[in-house]
């Protein structure tokens, strides 16, 4: 099957950054058949970052989350089904039944059914105010939330929460955050990054408490009040969100029998075990070529990256070359960006000072190739950095730590 195929009906799990885009890019690329986009939540597909940051200090609107406005899809004659859950795949009869009590037929599936939060599996979770971060209607509890005074406690210290720490102090309320781990950002981020973020963040009186286990959530008249620690403190909040991580959102495939490993198994193309279904985004168990092994990835550059792979396999084009995986996050006037990924790192080499507030950290195999780097208000060492990883650039620890030879020269 070709995207010239006029009868043919791409279906579309998954109405977030990488189902919507993979709409757009199977009209760019050529698919001339139908395709409907099937979405839980009653929006348009929209960006997702925001909402840890712009969106809860009420800088953005629905509008401007978007990806792309209503009339994209009616022209590019792309079906929306938002408000409708997929309950199950039948691969036999390739049809997909929906909550509606529609079993709709397809000719090829996308799978972008994202990413669940995890369970804060402790006595009290099931409170009410105890919050996750995954949709623009957790949003805007912690938004309706989050005023000047309040006290946010916020469970996990990986990029959400410390974004969401941010912004709550942006508006004035108080913040502690709670990670169970010998540092913030242990599972992302190397230790120099991790002590940077911790730094700033309590320079803006954010309160953390690492190696901090949660034994309970306590309540009044049902409704969260504060968090009990293992070691008997209690912090009292008046908004408490959870952000522990998640994990891939395979139900749907595995219930199906398409291979799973920590995610739907993909190859380059976004191809699952399944030939007419693909799989893309936060919910994938991918190839990362560039480092000779599988991962799951959690970011945009990826959603779009495998909403590429799958549109162009769709449409008999070419496949992308394979990218440097990259992220992003903004924190008060701290932008971090980071590109590649530290596997096989042997040394860590830092490029400028921490201390003021802009610097690089690169990791290097046995080798010196660039196998990561972590830039904080440092473009041009994320941009050079990126580039060079793509390239497997081998460089010289010395020089790449001496900031008289020019990043321009580095990357040559």
């Amino acid at each position: 099957m070709t995207g010239a195929d006029t009868t043919a009906h791409v279906v579309i799990v998954g109405a977030g950054h990488a189902g919507g885009s993979a709409a757009a890019f199977l009209r760019q690329f050529g698919w001339k058949g139908r395709i409907t986009l099937v979405g839980e939540e009653p929006f348009l597909p929209y960006q997702r970052p925001p909402l840890s940051k712009t969106w809860l200090k009420e800088e953005m609107d629905a509008a401007s989350v978007a990806l792309r406005p209503v009339g994209f899809y009616r022209t590019n004659n792309i079906e929306l089904l938002p408000g409708v859950t997929a309950t199950a795949i039948d691969r036999d009869r390739c049809t997909v039944a929906l909550s509606t009590g529609e079993n709709l037929e397809y000719d090829e599936l996308v799978l972008a059914t994202g990413a669940q939060p995890r369970v804060l599996a402790v006595p009290g979770h099931d409170l009410r105010g105890v919050l996750d971060l995954r949709g623009i209607a957790d949003a805007n509890r912690i938004r309706a939330a989050l005023i000047a005074g309040s006290q946010l406690v916020v469970i996990g210290g990986g990029y959400i929460g410390l974004e969401l720490a941010a912004s709550a102090r942006s508006i004035g309320a108080s913040v502690a955050v709670i990670e169970r781990e010998e540092r913030v950002l242990a599972r992302v981020a190397s230790p120099i990054l991790s002590s940077f973020f911790q730094q700033a963040h309590e320079a803006r009186d954010v309160r953390i408490l690492c190696n901090a286990t949660v034994a309970a959530i306590e309540g009044d008249a049902g409704h969260a009040t504060s968090v009990r620690l293992g070691d008997g403190v209690r912090l009292s909040c008046d908004v408490l969100v959870v952000g522990v991580g998640a994990g891939p959102d395979e139900r749907l495939a595995r219930e199906s029998g398409i291979a799973c490993e920590n995610g739907i198994v993909v190859d380059l193309a976004a191809r699952t075990s399944d030939p007419h279904v693909h799989a893309i985004g936060d919910c994938t168990w991918r190839p990362l070529p560039l480092y000779d092994r599988r991962f799951r990835l959690e970011s945009v550059p990826n959603a779009l990256e495998q909403a590429k792979q799958a549109a162009a396999d769709l449409c008999g084009r070419p496949p992308p070359t394979p990218e440097v995986p990259w992220f992003w996050s903004d924190q008060y006037d701290i932008r971090l960006q980071i590109a590649g990924l530290p596997f096989d790192a042997a040394s860590v080499i830092v490029r400028g000072d921490p201390a003021a507030g802009r610097f690089a950290v690169f990791h290097l195999a046995l080798d010196g190739t660039l196998q990561a780097v972590e830039a904080v208000n440092a473009p041009t060492e994320f941009m050079a950095g990126k580039s060079m990883i793509g390239r497997r650039k081998k460089v010289v620890a010395d020089r790449l730590r001496d900031v008289s030879v020019s990043m321009q020269e580095l990357a040559r």
